[in-house]
């Protein structure tokens, strides 16, 4: 039997998993790392802590499997975009990274749009956020700027550890991408942003293909996981790029929903000169000249686990959603909106806040939670329509994630998207689009799209009802009016937090 091993690196822990040839998941195993947060609005991690623990996972999950080295053939990454990790010549890191939820950044993101204007969006395709690696490098140039000096190379998350394990340095394009150093429809590194914030070029690595093939472990990596020397390793992809290889979302028409910490709407596209004005992300996929068009809601999942520890700390997820289905749609007048760590599509504003309105007696504790559900998948849904106002149809949709995992949320989705919604039979996201990036690269496909009709098989599929889809499309018009009579309010608040 030959395996290929995904490797998905988080935020809050590395998971890996060992695939067969059929497409399941034989063994996986994962290692938690901690996260340092020195001041408000700072979110680093220690590159180290990342290998440590990808080593500490790949021997575990060789060790339980009890699988030879000789039969796993090759592995891949996925990984937590947008993370800055500054390397010296020796490629040791000279500082913590800066993580994709890190917001101290707001300064450099006017910073680059005042000295960019329109030539952002034109090359980057995408606008300048706190979470994109750009303003972050600008940061340390104003603040560090001796670390900044020292710096041969900046990588992201997963090529770091890809570096550690094969000594070879390299960033694919749907990385690459979140960078906003990318001119993301010529696939190569922009000399005119780099130049414009005086940054030397020789600071991008090389650039690769998600699929192609970096190198073979180093031995003392071998020694240390248990796997063979030999074993090939390819470059892998953006955690939503993998993410959306592991749904099979690799052709025209296909849309998938992931709900976790935050949530992401993602469609293929082919069209590299589409224009959506920033409104939604433009990536490189990790199918080669291929493009994925993504919006984010900051706090989905994040809102339910918030509201859980915040209100139901004693119960289980499970305890918390007993009974969710059998309130009415609307959750009898209550709505919430998902802005509590601020929002990123279609309002890329950090400073908004989330609320609940329509608070009465009546209301009981699963009411408040359907309300949760409800608001995040509202705010998924304005990515839908930006789709569609691009002329995308979108009719079906896969949905993975935790918002897979509860029946009543799935028929949810279906009636507030008005789609489809297709649960699929073994779901592991990003872990499985690097598998299948291993498997790909190995040759045991002759392309991604019959990778995934091999490995991706449906489950169960959710049908819109049209009453439902006419009721929420009521309370989704209610929804949109509540950012723009809030947002001065919330100005305002601001001074007591």
């Amino acid at each position: 039997m030959s395996y290929v091993i995904g490797v998905d690196l988080g935020t809050s822990a590395v998971k890996t998993v060992l695939v067969n040839r059929e497409g399941k998941v034989a063994f996986e195993a994962s290692e938690a790392y901690p996260l340092y947060q020195p001041k408000a609005g700072y979110s680093e991690q220690n590159p180290e802590d990342w290998v440590e623990q990808t080593i500490v996972s790949l021997r575990k999950l060789l060790e339980v499997s009890g699988v030879q080295p000789s039969e796993i053939e090759g592995l891949s990454f996925s990984g937590q975009m947008h993370g800055l990790v500054l390397v010296d010549a020796e490629g040791k890191p000279l500082r913590n990274a800066i993580l994709w939820n890190d917001t101290r950044t707001t300064a450099q993101c006017r910073r680059i749009e005042k000295v960019l204007d329109g030539k952002l969006l034109s090359i980057a395709r995408n606008r300048a956020l706190e979470g994109f690696t750009l303003p972050k490098i600008l940061w340390v140039q104003e603040n560090e700027p001796e670390l900044l000096q020292q710096a041969s190379l900046f990588l992201l998350p997963k090529d770091y550890v890809r570096y550690r394990l094969t000594g070879d340095y390299a960033m694919d394009y749907s990385d690459a991408a979140g960078t906003l150093l990318l001119d993301v429809a010529g696939k190569q590194w922009s000399n005119e942003i780099a130049e414009a914030f005086e940054l030397p070029i020789s600071l991008c690595p090389r650039l690769v293909e998600s699929f192609e093939e970096v190198g073979t472990l180093l031995p003392e990596i071998a020694d240390q996981t248990g796997l063979a020397a030999a074993t090939k390793v390819y470059a892998g992809g953006a955690d939503n790029a993998c993410g959306a290889i592991g749904a099979g979302i690799l052709s025209e028409g296909q849309t998938m929903c992931s709900i976790g910490t935050s949530g992401v709407v993602l469609s293929y596209e082919e069209r590299k000169d589409l224009d959506f004005e920033g409104k939604v992300h433009f990536f490189n996929h990790g199918e080669k000249d291929a493009f994925y068009i993504m919006g984010v809601t900051l706090a989905a999942g994040y809102s339910l686990s918030w509201f859980k520890d915040t209100f139901a700390a004693d119960k289980s997820f499970d305890v918390l959603l007993q009974g969710i289905d059998q309130i009415p749609a609307g959750s009898n007048g209550l709505l919430f909106t998902p802005y509590i760590v601020g929002e990123r599509t279609p309002h890329p504003d950090a400073n908004i806040r989330g609320s609940f309105i329509g608070m009465d007696a009546g209301h009981k504790l699963e009411h408040f939670g359907r309300a949760v559900m409800e608001g995040i998948t509202f705010s998924l849904r304005e990515s839908i329509d930006i789709l569609r106002g691009a002329g995308k149809t979108v009719n079906e949709v896969i949905s993975i994630g935790g918002g897979a995992k509860n029946e009543a949320w799935l028929q949810m989705q279906a009636d507030v998207f008005n789609a489809t919604i297709v649960k699929l039979e073994s779901e592991q996201g990003p872990a499985m689009g690097a598998a299948m990036l291993a498997a790909y690269g190995c040759g045991w496909f002759p392309s991604l799209q019959e990778c995934a009709t091999a490995f991706i098989r449906p489950a169960k599929s959710y049908e819109p009802n049209p009453e439902t889809v006419a009721v929420y499309d009521r309370l989704f018009a209610l929804y949109q009016e509540v950012y723009g009579q809030t947002r001065s309010l919330n100005d305002r608040l601001a001074e007591y937090r």
